[in-house]
C-alpha cells in the first residue's frame, strides 16, 4: 500500500514538471507535405510555424519549376542543332554526288597499269582497245538495271523495279597494253544470262571500249559469299575474279555507248548516293518548332 502511494506521488510530480516545459516536435516529411516544425505549449496545444513552412514549400516549388523550365529547353535546342547538322551533311553529300558525276562524264583518259595510280582513279573514265574473251564470262547477280534519272528521283526511298538479272563480266585483252582486264559489259535479264541466248551481242574482233574504273568491293552484311564453282558472284572481288580468269585485278564498267545490239546494256555504274538528309532536316526542325511552342506556352504565357 505504501509503495502504491509513493508511485502515485512520483507520477503526479512528473506530469506537473512536463506541463511546465516546452517541447519541439518534428513531423516527418511525406510525399505531399514538407517538414513542419511544431511546438507543444504548456497547455498541451500544438503550435506549428505556418509562415515558415509555407515559405519553405514555395521556395522548393519555385526551384523545381526553374530546373524543369531550363531542362525542357534542351529539347528544342537539341533538335535545332540536329537539323542544322543535317543541313551541313546534305551540302557535303550534294557536293560528293556532283564530284562523282563530273568524274563519270569527264573526257576519258588512257588506262594506266600502275596499281598505285589505279587506286586513285575510281569513277574516272578511261579508254581501252582490244578484244573480249567471251569464254570466261562471270555473272554478278542478282542485279537490276541502272536508270540514273529514276534513281535520282527516288533517292532515299524504298523502291524496286521488279526486274532482276545479272551483270556480265568479261575478260578484255588490251592490245595496246599487252594485258587482260575485267570489263563489266552491262546488264542482261535473267532469261538472257546464258550466252547462247544472246549470240548476236557476242562481238568478236578488236574494238574500243570506254568505261569507269571501279575498285574491289568488300562484302556487305547479309550479302552471300561468292560461289566461284557455280559462277555466281554477289560482290566485286577483284582478286578472286582475276584468279579465275587470269586477268589483272583491274576492273571497269563499260559506259552505255559501248552497248552492242543484242548484248548486255552498258552504263551500269551507280553514282547516285543515298540522300535522305532533307527528310531528316524537316523532321528535326519540325520537332524544334513544336517543342519550342510548347515550352513558350508553358513557361512564358503560363498556359496550363
Amino acid at each position: 500500500m505504501a509503495s502504491l502511494k509513493a508511485a502515485l506521488v512520483y507520477s503526479t510530480r512528473l506530469i506537473t514538471t512536463l506541463k511546465k516545459q516546452t517541447h519541439v516536435i518534428y513531423i516527418k516529411r511525406t510525399l505531399l507535405l514538407p517538414r513542419l516544425t511544431v511546438f507543444k505549449r504548456a497547455d498541451g496545444r500544438f503550435v506549428p510555424f505556418v509562415r515558415q513552412s509555407s515559405s519553405t514549400a514555395a521556395g522548393a516549388e519555385k526551384g523545381e519549376d526553374s530546373f524543369l523550365k531550363w531542362f525542357l529547353l534542351l529539347i528544342p535546342a537539341t533538335t535545332f542543332g540536329l537539323g542544322t547538322w543535317q543541313v551541313k551533311r546534305r551540302e557535303r553529300k550534294m557536293q560528293l554526288i556532283n564530284d562523282l558525276v563530273k568524274l563519270t562524264t569527264a573526257e576519258p583518259i588512257p588506262l594506266p597499269i600502275d596499281p598505285h595510280e589505279m587506286n586513285s582513279l575510281e569513277y574516272r573514265r578511261v579508254r581501252v582497245r582490244g578484244r573480249y574473251d567471251h569464254s570466261q564470262e562471270l555473272y554478278v547477280l542478282p542485279r537490276s538495271p541502272v536508270d540514273p534519272e529514276k534513281e535520282a528521283r527516288e533517292a532515299g526511298t524504298l523502291s524496286s523495279s521488279g526486274e532482276t538479272g545479272a551483270n556480265v563480266i568479261t575478260p578484255f585483252y588490251c592490245s595496246d597494253l599487252g594485258i587482260s582486264i575485267l570489263v563489266n559489259r552491262g546488264y542482261v535479264p535473267r532469261k538472257k544470262i546464258n550466252p547462247e541466248t544472246r549470240m548476236k551481242g557476242q562481238m568478236e574482233g578488236e574494238m574500243e571500249v570506254v568505261g569507269v574504273v571501279r575498285l574491289t568491293e568488300q562484302r556487305k552484311p547479309f550479302v552471300p559469299n561468292n560461289d566461284v564453282e557455280r559462277n555466281r558472284w554477289h560482290f566485286r572481288d577483284l582478286e578472286a575474279m582475276s584468279a579465275v580468269t587470269g586477268a589483272e585485278p583491274i576492273f571497269i564498267d563499260a559506259d552505255f555507248r559501248s552497248t552492242i545490239p543484242g548484248g548486255p546494256i552498258g552504263g551500269q555504274t551507280r553514282v547516285t548516293l543515298r540522300n535522305e538528309h532533307m527528310q531528316y532536316i524537316m523532321t528535326w526542325y519540325g520537332l524544334c518548332a513544336a517543342t519550342s511552342y510548347m515550352w513558350f506556352a508553358k513557361f512564358v504565357k503560363k498556359v496550363v
